[in-house]
Parts: C-alpha cells; structure tokens; sequence
C-alpha cells in the first residue's frame, strides 16, 4: 500500500527538494528531446515565492512531487507537475492535477490549459484520459509542444 500524502504550498525551504524532482523526472527526457525539457529550466525559487507552487508530501514531510499553477485570464495554467521516481506509480501526479483543477474551480476560471513536448508521448495518453482535449501543436523556444485544455464545471 503507498504511504498517505499531503499537498501543501510550498515554501523557500522546499526548492532544492522541487528542483531535485523535476531533474530527476525530466533527465529521461534530455536525449529524446537533445536538451533540457523546459521543467528542468525553470525559476523555481521565483516561482515558490509567487505561490504557484504545491507539493506532495508524505506524512514525514518527504517531497513525492509538485505542480506549478497560476491563474491568467479566465483560466488556469497548469505550468508544471513533476512526480520523484520513488512516488511514482501511487496517483500524485493525478491529484496534483486534481488539486490545480479544484483551485481553478474555486477562483471561478472556466478551465485549465497546460502544454507538453510533443516528444513525450506518455503524456499524450495520459491528458486525454483527465479530460483534456488536444487543442493545437506548435513549435515554441526550440520545443514542439502540444496543447490541452480542460473545461471545469
């Protein structure tokens, strides 16, 4: 059985704990892609002191994964979420989402919007079967990103 979790905003003191995560979950990805996915560049202490970031944790405190999110315009945008090797497998990822579309619901944003590199083709499966609905493809920054939106309510 997997050990309960929690999801908490984050705080100063968990970003080499989020920036260890996203390295660890998007280092696969670096020879598919010939770079960094831009997860692994981002301004996380920035992002944290925004409060766009949560974490999941296990009862001893233990990150297990993260999600960034932030509202703009009538929507929210999913911009992140990251599962550490050890968490994945138990759901984190799917009530991280969760939680980004039950906070969208509670400001009153008709849905969410996030995009992903069309080269990780795991993802491709996995949105659609969230309810999100491919929307367009494009090339952006040196990445091939498909888009998915999700309306709510």
């Amino acid at each position: 059985m997997s050990e309960p979790f929690k999801i908490r905003q984050a705080v100063a003191a968990d970003e080499p704990s989020v920036r260890s995560c996203a390295e660890q979950a998007y280092a696969p990805y670096i020879g598919i892609i010939g770079q960094k996915p831009a997860p692994m560049l981002a301004d996380f202490s920035s992002q944290i002191a925004a409060g766009q970031v949560y974490v999941s944790t296990t009862e001893n405190d233990q990150l297990q994964g993260f999600i960034v999110f932030f509202a703009v315009d009538q929507h929210m945008f999913l911009d992140n979420v990251a599962v550490s090797p050890s968490g994945r497998g138990q759901g984190i990822g799917k009530s991280l989402i969760q939680f980004c579309e039950a906070q969208a619901v509670r400001l009153g944003l008709g849905s969410v919007h996030l995009y992903t590199n069309a080269k990780m083709t795991e993802n491709l499966s996995i949105y659609p079967r969230l309810g999100y609905i491919e929307v367009s493809r494009h090339s952006e920054d040196g990445f091939d990103r498909v888009y998915f939106e999700k309306t709510l309510g």
